[in-house]
């Protein structure tokens, strides 16, 4: 005989049904506990760059607040390894300032004595700046990099338009848990056999002010990965739910 349609569901099938808000709600924590680090601080992209030779790289700034946008941003050039050709990419909506600094030791670069280097890069909005819930990268094209360092540390402020100053300054150790406001870390490996090294191609960039946008798209690419895995993972657990429920539904 049929149940009467106003006979409750079996116990399993309203256990299960109870149980699915739960399982979305762990799907969303993944969500984001997936999605945020791609998004956690002030960064350089592409993280790694050829010793000896010239690179456009990107910093990374998301906005980490609910109420207020990103108005400016400060970078240190490191001293111990001073770059002397920094170029930066225009970025509309924002105003950029480099500051130079005596150095201590002259470089020689292309045959020329080197005395005073790009010490600070200072990007300042002139609209409405890095709003919440958005990023903005500012590409930087950047030379010659050093043979005798592994990693070159940019020591960064980030400030919001509520006068909220985050400085992003703190140095990563080897083997140690990430500090909280970790210094953006652009990593360097050997120069490739064909001796470019970033090479010819950046070399003409720096000299005439051309730029690429190989760090933007990068971090299109790897932004994109991340939410389609994320995705993904969501698609199966809800999958998962669904099938367990149905399938408890036809053995009642």
């Amino acid at each position: 005989m049929s149940r009467p349609a106003s006979a409750p569901a079996p116990r399993p099938a309203r256990r299960l049904a109870r149980r699915l808000p739960l399982v979305g709600g762990i799907a969303a924590g993944s969500v984001l506990l997936l999605a945020g680090p791609a998004f956690a601080h002030v960064s350089v992209q592409p993280g790694t760059a050829e010793k000896g030779g010239y690179a456009t790289v990107n910093f990374k700034v998301p906005n980490e607040r609910d109420n207020a946008s990103t108005v400016k941003l400060e970078v240190t050039l490191p001293t111990d390894h001073p770059l002397a050709s920094v170029m930066p990419e225009p970025v509309p909506g924002w105003k950029v300032e480099v500051e130079k600094a005596k150095l201590a030791k002259p470089l020689e670069m292309h045959g020329e004595k080197i005395t005073e280097a790009p010490s600070k890069i200072i990007w300042t909005a002139d609209g409405k700046g890095v709003e919440p819930g958005r990023f903005q990268q500012f590409p930087l094209s950047v030379g010659q990099l050093p043979e005798d360092a592994d990693q070159l540390v940019f020591k960064a402020l980030q400030t919001y338009d509520n006068k909220e100053v985050v400085r992003w300054i703190e140095p990563t150790k080897e083997g140690a848990p990430e500090p909280e406001n970790p210094a953006p870390v652009l990593k360097l490996t050997a120069a490739t056999e064909d001796g470019h090294g970033g090479g010819a191609d950046a070399k003409d960039d720096a000299k005439h002010g051309r730029t690429t946008a190989a760090g933007q798209e990068n971090a299109a690419s790897d932004t994109t990965a991340r939410i389609l895995a994320v995705v993904g993972i969501v698609v199966g657990i809800a999958g998962i739910g669904f099938g367990l429920f149905a399938g408890r539904r036809r053995n009642a």
